[in-house]
């Protein structure tokens, strides 16, 4: 096919993905997230003249980007940590979203001029829900504990649900100026929600039993690139949140998935999905910083001095509102916990607190739902201060994801919240766990067992207790000892697998055996490099 015959839109797509590919490039070289790289590259790129107009179609991105996005990241979530706590992130998924969002109309009345009630409720809607993916980025990369991590990750995830069903709430009052009474708001507000999570646990239900009954890798991985999407219609087609639907979903199925997954489609579906994952968000962060002169177009007749200072003020409102938030808030999910689980939970610390507070970061589901307001209202009336709405959303992304983004690693080394390893010693006592589990049933099978056997079990205790040697706090003189001979081992056993892949190379290059065994080959040995690779026991 002849280039001028390739169309003009996968022209477009084939620009974003290579620079998506050098943006993420550039990020890891200056160790900054790259949500923040793209978006930034996305915003100079969108200043340089006769450069394509790209707009973010919000029902592109919520029917085709966003429930695969939502599935994967609810799909990883701890369960326990979630369940651990879930109090918390109520108060902030449900409860900062509420405060958000009167708190915007209550200020929106005097800060903006021409701004009413509803629409300052529409506004609080729009912005209310967090994009996580900026913080987690960086706060694992510099090691913040890994429970601000899943909060942060579990809040964000279900907040883009309880968002979206307020702006659904906030929009219909103002299009169609009828204010639904308190109790009719609250039964709907529990259908909506409650009818969502039983749809998606049902769907989730289906599938882990359907997977349970397939065993080919590509099969599976297929299956589990279409439940996000069947979650998602299925409630939206009656009524309900599809985003809350597919949230439900990931987690049940996440939980299970070491129950129905092959060994073959555990391997490759996490490389497949986070693929998916890398190139979906680089996509949609960089596509937000070229919405900026289609943004700058429409409200190109107010004044641009005015407009600049009410996105300033606006963003720091939104900024505040979470800060006042997050301390009452995180006591009162504290006093819930012991109410009804009648002992301690764990205790946040202030510095902890004000993290979690200045991690709220927006991101492209906010734009998304800026750009789907409707440009008339119910009675053909234009839905005035709209594209005012989008600049300001605009505005609150920016300082959230950019700005607080940026501050984020300092914040952290200032506070002493960086550099933690809780995960790193929970993983030290998993395996201590395994390894003593593994050395019973070791001196089980060697009672058994054969006499003539007796050298093989002699050669894998000898391999397990040097291994217990290293995990455990053992004399400095026999931990190096066991360290020296392991890291010997190691460098031998590299030195032959390296050996082993320039034959089958050679075999290759022969003609004596087909590409497919090459890769069979390469595949086993990469599997023993990882397995046996020097960040196994944490080093580096």
């Amino acid at each position: 096919m002849q280039a001028a015959g390739i169309h003009h839109v996968e022209l477009i797509l084939l620009l974003l993905l290579a620079l998506v590919a050098v943006l993420a490039v550039i990020a890891k070289k200056v160790r900054i997230a790259y949500p923040i790289v793209l978006m930034m590259g996305g915003l100079l790129l969108s200043l340089v003249p006769h450069v394509p107009r790209i707009s973010l179609n919000p029902n592109v991105f919520v029917l085709v980007i966003l429930p695969p996005l939502i599935f994967s990241a609810a799909f990883r979530t701890s369960w326990r940590d979630f369940r651990e706590n879930l109090f918390t992130i109520v108060m902030l998924a449900f409860g900062l979203v509420g405060f958000t969002i009167y708190g915007v109309a209550l200020t929106s009345r005097w800060l903006l001029p021409g701004f009413d009630w509803k629409q300052g409720l529409v506004l609080g809607s729009v912005v209310a829900a967090t994009d996580a993916i900026a913080a987690t980025a960086t706060a694992k990369r510099l090691g913040l504990p890994r429970r601000i991590v899943d909060i942060l990750e579990a809040e964000s995830l279900v907040n883009d649900g309880s968002g979206l069903v307020a702006l659904k709430f906030t929009l219909a009052m103002l299009v169609t100026g009828v204010t639904p009474s308190i109790p009719a708001g609250i039964l709907n507000l529990l259908y909506v929600v409650f009818a969502a999570v039983a749809i998606g646990l049902a769907v989730g239900l289906v599938i882990h039993i359907f997977q349970r009954h397939i065993h080919e890798a590509p099969i599976e991985i297929t299956i589990s690139l279409l439940t996000p999407y069947i979650s998602y219609l299925a409630a939206e087609s009656i009524g309900c949140s599809g985003v809350l639907a597919t949230i439900a979903c990931g987690l049940y199925l996440g939980r299970r998935s070491s129950d129905y997954f092959s060994l073959r489609a555990r391997m490759e579906a996490s490389a497949v999905w986070n693929t998916l994952d890398f190139i979906l968000n680089g996509i949609v962060f960089l596509l937000l910083g070229l919405q900026l002169p289609l943004i700058r177009a429409g409200i190109e007749t107010l004044s641009a001095h005015e407009v600049m200072l009410d996105g300033v003020w606006f963003s720091l409102i939104v900024i505040v509102l979470r800060l006042l938030w997050v301390y009452p808030g995180v006591w009162i999910s504290r006093q819930i916990y012991r109410l009804l689980w009648h002992k301690e939970p764990e205790p946040f610390s202030r510095r902890s607190i004000f993290l979690i507070g200045w991690a709220g970061m927006r991101g492209v589901l906010a734009l998304a739902a800026a750009s789907s307001l409707p440009e008339r209202l119910h009675d053909g009336a234009p839905f005035s201060n709209r594209n005012l709405i989008i600049f300001l959303t605009f505005c609150v992304i920016f300082a959230t994801l950019v700005m607080q983004g940026l501050s984020l690693p300092p914040i952290m080394r200032a506070l002493g919240l960086a550099g933690a390893a809780a995960s790193q010693q929970e993983r030290q006592w998993a395996r201590r766990q395994m390894i003593v589990a593994a050395l019973k049933a070791l001196e089980n099978l060697r009672e058994q067992g054969r006499v003539e056997d007796a050298e093989i079990y002699d050669e894998l205790d000898r391999y397990y207790r040097r291994q217990l040697v290293l995990l455990e706090d053992a004399p400095a003189p026999e931990r190096e000892q066991s360290e020296h001979e392991l890291l010997k081992r190691r460098q031998i056993a590299q030195q032959l697998r390296d050996i082993e892949r320039s034959v089958a190379l050679r075999l290759r290059a022969e003609n004596q055996i087909h590409d497919e065994v090459l890769r069979h080959l390469e595949r086993e040995l990469d599997l023993l490099d990882a397995r046996f690779g020097a960040s196994q026991w944490g080093w580096e």
